[in-house]
C-alpha cells in the first residue's frame, strides 16, 4: 500500500528552479489522491504555482510526474489549480527562513 507520505517524500525532490526550494516546503501541493485498485489506478496530484504565468509550470508538472512515478510505480497525473491562490503563509518554516521571511 502506498501512503501519502511516500508521495510527499518523492515530491521533496522537485525543486522550484526560480526559488531553489522544494515544492512541498513552498506549499505548492494542494491535494494527493491514491487509487491502487481497478482500471483507474494511479495517483492524482493537484498543485499550484507561486503566480499565474510562472514560466516553469510545465517543468514542475513533468518533474512531479517523473519523481512520483519512479517512487511508486503507478501512473501519475498532475494538475495545476489556482484556487485557493498561493501565498507565503503556505510555506513551511524552513522555506520562510531560507528566503528570509519572518516566521
Amino acid at each position: 500500500m502506498i501512503h501519502e507520505s511516500t508521495v510527499l517524500d518523492a515530491l521533496m525532490d522537485v525543486i522550484d528552479p526560480e526559488l531553489g526550494i522544494n515544492i512541498v516546503d513552498l506549499g505548492l501541493i494542494y491535494g494527493i489522491e491514491i487509487d491502487e485498485e481497478g482500471d483507474d489506478r494511479g495517483i492524482s496530484i493537484q498543485f499550484t504555482l507561486t503566480y499565474p504565468g510562472c514560466p516553469v509550470g510545465d517543468l514542475i508538472q513533468s518533474e512531479i510526474v517523473r519523481v512520483v512515478t519512479e517512487a511508486t510505480g503507478l501512473p501519475v497525473g498532475a494538475t495545476i489549480i489556482w484556487n485557493p491562490p498561493w501565498n507565503m503563509e503556505r510555506m513551511s518554516e524552513a522555506a520562510r527562513l531560507e528566503l528570509g521571511y519572518p516566521i
